[in-house]
């Protein structure tokens, strides 16, 4: 049971969301008020290299969860969890993105959550109760280090233990990110569970453009460390910038972030020095 009153029903890697067949079946056992659908292949980098798994799943698996609400729980609200991604890059200065900025995906991952989107619009359309959400990036404890902040965090975590050289291995540190603390995503989630905000399509985003070398200095501060820095080829992505505008959501939910960055920087760190200290 969650403080905002829901009893939660995990479904984890025991679900299959290619699986139509054991999608409907789990949510007819089930039969839910609510499903926040989070299955997903997360990584816009490793949908460069797997692009059919990321539509399989981003976008399939997507399919079936709406299909299955449709004729298994059609008075639930179904929280579709998308990306900022699905906006695309924006350049230097560029205003933060709205809802009604049109998409433009520059990747598998990308594409395949602006598809599950539209898709969800039409669900939407037919009647069901489907909130889309775009999400921009976020962090915290137990996160992958396929991600930046992780991938920073277990670097220096590693090199302040005598694990690994002083170097930090990076891409482009010129692109600048909007950046949330998991706890203030769930709870803009749990809001937006609330039947009495309207079906739309919201932005949970700070608003804050942060460059990513600005995150890798505040990193290297916190952990205490010097280091040098090489650029791997493999991690370049262009210097863009993605930024959201989450006023839709506040105005329809009084949601604003609470977690102050060096909070969330410090407690995916501590996360890492743990984990590697187990290793």
């Amino acid at each position: 049971m969650t403080s905002a009153g829901w009893q939660v029903c995990a479904v984890d890697r025991d679900l299959d969301v290619r699986d139509y067949a054991a999608v409907e079946a789990r949510v007819a056992e089930l039969a839910p008020q609510a499903i926040v659908h989070l299955a997903a292949q997360s990584s816009p980098a490793l949908s460069l290299s797997a692009p059919e798994e990321s539509i399989r799943i981003n976008f399939l698996g997507t399919c079936h969860v709406l299909e299955a609400a449709a004729r298994r729980a059609p008075r639930a609200r179904v929280l579709l969890i998308g990306s900022g991604e699905q906006y695309g890059p924006a350049a230097p200065g560029a205003a933060a993105w709205i809802e009604s900025a049109p998409f433009r995906p520059g990747t598998p991952y990308a594409r395949s959550k602006a598809c599950a989107d539209l898709l969800g619009a039409h669900y939407a359309a037919r009647g069901l109760d489907v909130v889309r959400v775009r999400a921009f990036n976020h962090s915290g404890p137990g996160q992958s280090d396929t991600f930046v902040l992780p991938s920073f965090a277990r670097q220096a975590a590693e090199i302040a233990q005598g694990r690994r050289a002083p170097v930090f291995s990076v891409g482009n540190l010129d692109a600048v990110r909007d950046f949330l603390d998991i706890d203030d995503v769930v709870d803009a989630y749990l809001r937006l569970l609330d039947p009495r905000v309207p079906t739309a399509a919201y932005n949970v985003a700070s608003g804050v453009g942060r460059r990513i070398g600005t995150l890798l200095d505040l990193l290297r501060q916190e952990a205490g460390i010097e280091a040098r820095i090489e650029v791997d080829p493999a991690r370049v992505r262009p210097a863009d910038v993605s930024v959201g505008d989450a006023s839709r959501l506040r105005a329809a939910t009084g949601w604003a972030p609470r977690v102050p960055f060096e909070i969330s920087l410090r407690r995916v760190l501590d996360d890492w020095r743990a984990r590697v200290a187990a290793a």
